[in-house]
């Protein structure tokens, strides 16, 4: 066990953390996202929230200072609520956790080509739509 690491981290979601390098990208999904026909590695996270995940994930990796973008946010289909809930509480969440926070948005399909890239898709059982992000990691000072 170890001290000042959050419980909801999992031992290969710590690995994958700590693999990752500066530019890397990782997606935080929620429970609607086709995770396995987009991760290249996915980490399952079930029964856990998205801002659960991000506090989580923000508490031990910074955002990219050097990106034009570090926080992309799935951009809502037309006739849907233009600005869900659940993206304020990711806001409030990454400004807490990081004073670098560039956020930019990527139309639905563009979401899941960049999150073929990324370096991993945690798959979280988060309930609520668009409430998935991609985090770019930063340089740990």
């Amino acid at each position: 066990m170890l001290k000042g690491i959050p419980k909801i981290l999992s031992p290969e979601l710590l690995k994958i953390l700590a693999e990752m390098g500066h530019g890397d990208e990782i997606v935080i999904a929620d429970g609607n996202f086709p995770s396995e026909n987009y991760g290249k590695r996915v980490i399952r996270a079930d029964g856990i929230g998205g801002e659960a995940m991000l506090s989580a994930v923000l508490a031990l990796i910074p955002l990219d200072t050097y990106a034009q973008e570090n926080f992309v946010l799935m951009k809502t289909v037309e006739g849907d609520d233009p600005n869900p809930p659940v993206w304020q509480a990711y806001r409030k969440i990454a400004h807490a956790a990081d004073d670098n926070v560039k956020e930019a948005f990527a139309e639905r399909f563009a979401f899941y080509e960049r999150a073929k890239g990324a370096y991993a898709v945690i798959a979280t059982g988060e309930e609520r739509t668009y409430a998935n992000i991609i985090l770019k990691k930063g340089v740990v000072r």
